[in-house]
């Protein structure tokens, strides 16, 4: 057996050993007067009564509007989602402290902009092998280190929740495609209503799916109401991103792509998916040359191991860091950032 497959064999028993493990699920607890609460909107298919695995079941239909109150423990470090290890405290843990289900879309959106004035909804779409609670309590700890205050929003779709469901993770995708564009139609409803879409691994591909159905439809309305993307640790083959850009059309603007080429995740998905590098893991900006308006922002040299260094930028204190600066430039109306962390595609 060669080396890469022996790897390859190796990644696979240590993801059929961990599907084997129980996966942690958000818990409710009483409030805590140190703690600061996130309200997580989130916009999903799955059955609100029955939030465990999808793995081997039949996908659930219909979209469910909903919001959590996320609690985030005064002794929160960056980059952490600090699970209970007994019993849940909000002292110390990620708890949730509240939640309400609406009536639809028109309900959620309303709420949303009482409680967080903006025009701009935060769309965050995770990535394969998540659970709901995994996708919500990662939304919570993005908003809380980033101190995001807009409106903002998680699109959950129904991914296994299960290293073993690679290939229903991808499906699901495919899925999931027409949902999440009724999703980002409800979002951008009026002509002041804009969206920011971040997705991570394998939810990048829905986004990448979403937008060019939206191309091939001619629904220039809904793409021009989108104010930038960020692809991050994208699990798209490259030569896949190209086709997809092309029928998009002029990519919204700012467009980044968050690389690493540490991130073991994406080269497991590499080694499944014919060998070949996933968009998340390109060593250069050349790989995308004649795609107009993509930044390639490389964070290899801040990962620091956690996650498979597949989420680096959201879960490396460095790269907290840098981002926070790069977001603050970005608010500031500047385009430029740091030489040494961005490769311009736009040839």
């Amino acid at each position: 057996m060669g080396t890469a497959l022996r790897r390859l064999a190796l990644g696979v028993l240590a993801a059929a050993l961990v599907a084997c493990s129980p996966r942690q699920a958000a818990q409710f607890a009483a409030p805590d007067p140190s703690a600061s609460i996130e309200r997580i909107f989130v916009a999903t298919e799955l059955d609100l009564d029955d939030l465990g695995r999808q793995f081997g079941k039949e996908r659930p239909t219909g979209l469910k509007y909903l919001h959590l109150d996320v609690s985030i423990p005064p002794t929160h470090s960056p980059g952490k989602v600090e699970w209970p290890e007994g019993p849940p405290d909000a002292a110390t843990d990620f708890v949730m402290t509240g939640s309400h289900v609406y009536r639809g879309a028109a309900e959620m959106r309303g709420a949303m902009r009482r409680r967080t004035p903006g025009t701009e909804t935060l769309v965050f779409v995770h990535g394969y092998n998540n659970t709901f609670s995994d996708a919500v309590y990662r939304f919570a700890q993005m908003r809380a280190d980033f101190g995001s205050t807009g409106p903002g929003l998680l699109y959950s779709w129904p991914s296994a929740g299960d290293p073993r469901g690679y290939a229903y993770d991808r499906d699901s995708v495919l899925y999931s495609r027409d949902d999440f564009g009724e999703v980002l139609g409800h979002l951008t409803r009026t002509g002041d209503d804009r969206v920011f879409l971040l997705a991570h691994s394998m939810g990048s591909q829905l986004v990448m799916e979403t937008l060019r159905q939206a191309a091939l439809r001619g629904d220039r309305a809904l793409l021009n109401r989108i104010n930038g993307v960020v692809l991050m640790s994208p699990d798209i083959d490259p030569d896949v991103f190209r086709a997809q850009a092309e029928v998009i059309g002029p990519l919204p603007q700012p467009f980044l792509i968050f690389v690493s080429q540490q991130d073991r995740a994406l080269s497991l998905a590499g080694l499944l998916t014919g060998r070949k590098p996933r968009l998340g893991t390109i060593d250069s900006a050349e790989q995308l040359e004649g795609i107009d308006g993509v930044r390639v922002v490389d964070f290899t040299a801040l990962g620091d191991g956690e996650g498979l260094n597949h989420a680096t930028a959201v879960t490396s204190p460095a790269a907290i860091e840098v981002l926070k600066g790069m977001i603050s430039q970005l608010t500031g109306g500047s385009q430029e950032f740091e030489d040494y962390m961005v490769l311009d595609a736009d040839m």
